[in-house]
């Protein structure tokens, strides 16, 4: 595969539906069909779609959109599915990748012949993993910022980023912000939040609050558990004022307030991939069996998120850090994490082993 980018497990947010690339196929042209992060679709018609590069199209989909030239770097082409996510380098053909995705799926995933008989990826314009942060924060282009912001909110809802009932309320303020205009005192926010719960926090945060909203909806005045603080951080976003609005619109200015609130999250703009790790032994006797991990990685360093529980288990900056990667025959391949740590008190040498067919594409992310 050549080194290609990606991550796979839990599916990311854009993969709301099945859906295909490839339109339809005649002798000469095709119709290809490229996902945003917002589930808008950009159609492109293309000639000798089985050896067209994924820079070529990545640089048609820009002309469509008019982007500036920082989202040739900010932005990459994808193959998504549920199973697996790979980030395409510029002379990868996605046509070809398309045909051998079945084979990809054996290789870098454990899903059963049946799921891999149904899997079709489709083609996805989505943030480059190799994007530096630093650089994110000096566009002001409200249309690359709003593609930035669109991946990010799917990521929090979808729990891709695990974040504290704090964070998901103020991020969530500011999604009711974009989408619903400036807080107004009169006007009946709660009912409003209520209907569309689902499009400003998590789902684990709106179904605590199901029972009750179900019981209080014929009084009207009262609301559920993060529905009052989401209605509460709504108050308080700022509107933006003088220099905050020279090179951009409003929008575009809580576009990057939502960004500056991700970036605080070690996760953000990392690519993901699936694994396990041993879980300890359960006392005498008791083998420990496996604990599914999602595995985060960035420029900056690796982050070990338990994929039920949605919490991070261990992150470490790379300096903290050494790591190798084993791909014995006979045995699964293993990512091994060497990194300081403590015992009773006691400085340790520790070293974290992750289960995980996709460790050569984690060598190749960082």
């Amino acid at each position: 595969m050549d080194g290609a980018e990606g991550n796979a497990g839990q599916p990311g947010p854009a993969e709301r539906s099945h859906r295909s690339s490839v339109s339809s196929v005649g002798a000469r042209a095709a119709d290809v069909l490229v996902y945003l992060a917002d589930d808008t679709v950009v159609p492109l018609a293309v000639e000798n779609l089985s050896s067209i590069s994924a820079q070529e199209l990545h640089r048609a989909v820009h002309e469509v959109l008019q982007l500036p030239d920082v989202a040739l770097d900010a932005f990459a082409l994808w193959l998504v599915s549920p199973l697996l996510e790979v980030q395409l380098k510029p002379k990868h053909q996605p046509y070809k990748l398309g045909r051998q995705w079945p084979e990809l799926l054996l290789r870098f995933t454990d899903a059963s012949d049946d799921d891999v008989a149904m899997d079709e990826p489709s083609l996805q314009f989505r943030r480059n993993v190799f994007f530096p942060k630093r650089r994110e924060l000096q566009i002001h282009d409200e249309a690359v910022l709003r593609l930035f912001y669109e991946e990010a909110k799917g990521n929090v809802l979808t729990a891709r980023y695990p974040c504290d009932l704090e964070d998901c309320e103020v991020l969530g303020a500011l999604v009711c912000r974009v989408q619903l205009g400036p807080y107004q005192p009169g006007q009946p926010a709660a009912c409003t939040l209520r209907e569309k719960l689902d499009s400003f926090l998590p789902a684990h945060l709106c179904k605590r609050g199901h029972g009750l909203f179900a019981a209080f909806r014929g009084r009207g005045s009262k609301t559920g558990p993060g529905e009052q603080g989401l209605l509460n951080a709504y108050r308080q976003v700022k509107e933006a004022t003088g220099s905050d609005s020279e090179h951009e619109t409003t929008l575009g200015s809580h576009y990057r307030a939502y960004l500056l609130k991700c970036h605080e999250l070690p996760f953000y703009g990392c690519a993901f991939f699936h694994g396990e790790i041993d879980k300890p032994a359960q006392g005498f006797l008791h083998r420990g069996g496996r604990k599914p991990v999602t595995v985060a990685i960035s420029l900056e360093g690796v982050h070990v998120i338990d994929s039920r529980e949605k919490h991070v288990l261990l992150g470490l900056r790379f300096q903290e850090l050494s790591w190798d990667h084993t791909s014995p025959e006979e045995e699964e391949p293993v990512l091994w994490l060497e990194f300081d740590g403590d015992s009773e008190g006691m400085p340790v040498n520790k070293l974290l082993r992750i289960y995980s067919k996709q460790v050569v594409m984690c060598g190749h992310t960082h």
